[in-house]
This record gives structure tokens, C-alpha cells and sequence, in this order.
């Protein structure tokens, strides 16, 4: 079956890139992706699987391959959203929709999984067990859709689940896995600053929100440099000071929004304590009342260990001429909605590398000339297709 089933793949790689590209052409935000959800729907129509739509929280869709005979169940993931990104890559099949880009590579993700699929579908009977093929929605917006998959129970029978990511950070034919904790968590908060305004020339009659909110900025950092281990790993991020007024008037009112990542739920708390009491102390200050809005949006992404040494093990056996290279990432401070799959499943998520050929400095993900080599499509196909034949032990 192995055989047979990269040797399918391989024949439908022009058919990968067909449907990559009509994605990528026609991208859709978060929760919004109606058109990209038929899509796929009208992919598996009158095919030989069980289909559930509208999964969770959006358009999530489960598609359940059943095997010729009983054993296990895993999870194959893949995301299907795009970005509020002007798409600027100088590609034929340039995003459709103004605004609207896939400058993640789940256009990639999308198509690689639906051919696979296709191919399992037609190899099913050689299964011992059945594979969940999880189209996800809404990756990229907190809440996001695989927590709400999650608790939706349609996954409750899953032993194990598999995901992977392209990266532009490697070459085509590039594999990375790593065990553990492997990518950052993620929270988000919200500072409002309420002060008194005032004329700019009688600064003893107001209380600045300006500076009191400039203090935040710089003192948030101690919590990095101060309060935290140096080995351990902590981002906090301004990354909105909406104070915007005139000239020579003391603001009443500002909003700060940022961002915090962490690799462990202790720093997690930590982070969170900090913040917290750096607010209380700036109102006792500045003599100014805070509303602090902390939330926290995607766990900390753990491959389990057992379960990454048998996809390591598999890739690093596979004699194919499309994975040149299986090794080892370092941990990565992006978030991913995966987590939530790992939080409850052993799972583990890999990465493809997809630098486009030519190029010594490709642009990374999210940025608006973000682009792939379209071979990875192929790669991820059979890297994959590798691990599902290994797990079921099927030759």
C-alpha cells in the first residue's frame, strides 16, 4: 500500500497545486470562509467517507475515512483561513479578494490534505482502524476553531493527531520535528487608562493618562528582564498606544493593546501576576483607574514525545526522493491553534520547509510577499502519507 500510495500522490501532484492555487486566489478571513468550506464540501461529494460540516464554532469539517477493518483512529489537521493582508507576492494567481491573503501557506495545507485524503479514501480497505480528516476554520483568529472542535466531542475517539506547517525557513524536501514543547502560547490584553484631562499648561490640575501609560510600556519589559528566569522564555509586546489628542491637551483617556508569549504555564502565570500588578501600582501612581483585559488565546503547543519519535522515525526511514532532509527544528515563539488537539490527544505537528527556489532571503509567513515552492506541496503529501502507513504498519 505504501507504495502504491506515493506513487498516487506523485501522480496527482499537478492537481495539489491546481487546487493551491484556486484557493489562494479566492482567500476568506476567519469564521468567514463560506466559499472555501463548500469547497471542500463539494471535494468529497459522492465520495465513500462520512462528512460532518459546520464543526465547532464556524466551518469546520470532519471527514471520516473508515478502514476495511477495526484498530485505531488519528486526526490529520489542516487549516483553511487566510489573513486581512494586501497580498503584494508577484504571483499569476494573485489573491481575488482586496485585503484578503493566504500569506500563511494554509492554501497549502488545504490542498495537500484534500488529495491525500482522496487517496486514502481509495486504499481504505487495507486500514485497520479509521482516519479523521479535520479541516479546520479560523486558525489564525482567537478563539480560533480547534479549541471549539474539540469540545464540539467529535474527536473524542482519537488516539493520536497529526498536523504540519509550511516554512519558508528551509528548502523544499525539508522535514523538521521536534519533541516537547515546541511552540509559544499565546495571551492577549487590553489596558484602559482613565485619567483627568486638562489644559497642557496646568498639568497639577489633571492626571495624565500619556504618562502614566508611557510608564506601563517601559516597566512591562521588567518583567522580562526582571522577573523571569533567563532561561526561560517571555515576550511582551505593545503593540497598540491609542492616545491620539491635541497638541496641548492632557488625554483623560487611552487604550493599550498587546501581546505575550510564553513556552510554559509557569511563565504563563507569572507573566499574568506581573501585569496585574504593575496596573494596580500605576493607579495608585498616577492616581488613575485601570481596566486591565487579559486573555488567554492558545495554549503552548507539546509534541508529545512517544508519538514524535515514531514520526521521526518513519521519515527518517523513508527512502523517497522528495524528503531530502529530516531534522530537528528549535523551538519557535509563533503560536498555533494545533495546541488545543495536543492539549487532549498525543499528538505532534512537523513542519515543511517551502523556500522558494532562487532566493537567499524568502519573506516569512504573514508578510504581504510571502510565497512557497509549490514542490512542498508534494512533500507534505507523502511525509504524511509515510507517517499514516508506518502508524497502521501497512507495506
Amino acid at each position: 500500500m505504501k507504495n502504491q500510495l506515493m506513487k498516487m500522490l506523485t501522480e496527482r501532484k499537478d492537481e495539489m497545486i491546481e487546487i493551491r492555487r484556486h484557493l489562494h486566489e479566492n482567500p476568506e478571513l476567519s469564521f468567514k470562509e463560506e466559499k472555501t468550506a463548500q469547497y471542500i464540501v463539494d471535494f468529497y461529494k459522492d465520495k465513500d467517507v462520512e462528512m460532518q460540516t459546520n464543526v465547532g464554532n464556524g466551518h469546520g469539517i470532519i471527514v471520516t475515512i473508515e478502514g476495511g477493518k477495526p484498530g485505531k483512529k488519528i486526526g490529520l489537521r489542516a487549516d483553511f483561513d487566510a489573513l486581512p493582508i494586501v497580498e503584494e507576492a508577484d504571483v499569476p494567481f494573485k489573491s481575488k479578494n482586496e485585503g484578503v491573503m493566504h500569506a500563511c501557506g494554509h492554501d497549502g495545507h488545504t490542498a495537500y490534505l484534500l488529495v491525500l485524503a482522496d487517496c486514502l479514501i481509495q486504499l481504505k480497505a487495507s486500514l485497520s482502524g479509521a482516519i479523521k480528516i479535520i479541516h479546520q476554520h479560523a486558525e489564525e483568529t482567537p478563539p480560533g476553531g480547534a479549541k471549539s472542535i474539540m469540545e464540539s466531542g467529535v474527536l473524542d475517539d482519537v488516539d493520536n493527531a497529526f498536523g504540519v506547517h509550511l516554512f519558508p525557513t528551509d528548502p523544499a524536501g525539508t522535514v523538521g520535528y521536534r519533541s516537547g514543547y515546541t511552540m509559544a502560547g499565546r495571551s492577549y490584553f487590553k489596558l484602559v487608562i482613565q485619567g483627568k484631562g486638562g489644559h497642557g499648561s496646568s498639568p497639577h490640575m489633571a492626571n495624565d493618562t500619556i504618562v502614566a501609560g508611557s510608564h506601563f510600556v517601559t516597566v512591562t519589559q521588567t518583567i522580562i528582564s526582571r522577573r523571569l528566569n533567563p532561561f526561560e522564555m517571555g515576550v511582551v509586546t505593545i503593540g497598540s498606544f491609542d492616545g491620539k489628542g491635541t497638541f496641548n491637551v492632557i488625554k483623560d483617556r487611552i487604550e493599550l493593546e498587546g501581546d505575550v508569549r510564553y513556552m510554559n504555564s509557569k511563565t504563563q502565570a507569572r507573566i499574568d501576576k506581573e501585569l496585574h500588578r504593575i496596573v494596580a501600582g500605576i493607579e495608585e501612581e498616577f492616581g488613575v483607574e485601570c481596566e486591565l483585559t487579559y486573555i488567554d488565546d492558545y495554549p503552548v503547543l507539546f509534541n508529545d514525545p512517544e508519538v514524535t519519535e515514531v514520526v521521526k522515525s518513519s521519515l527518517e526511514n523513508m527512502n523517497d526522493p522528495e524528503i531530502k532532509e529530516v531534522k530537528e527544528y528549535p523551538k519557535f515563539s509563533g503560536s498555533e491553534d494545533f495546541a488545543y488537539y495536543a492539549e487532549k490527544i498525543p499528538s505532534t505537528f512537523f513542519f515543511i520547509g517551502c523556500k522558494p527556489k532562487g532566493v537567499e532571503e524568502p519573506y516569512f509567513n504573514h508578510h504581504p510577499k510571502f510565497d512557497i515552492d509549490e514542490d512542498a506541496l508534494l512533500v507534505a503529501a507523502k511525509a504524511v502519507g509515510q507517517v499514516v502507513c508506518d502508524y497502521y504498519e501497512l507495506e
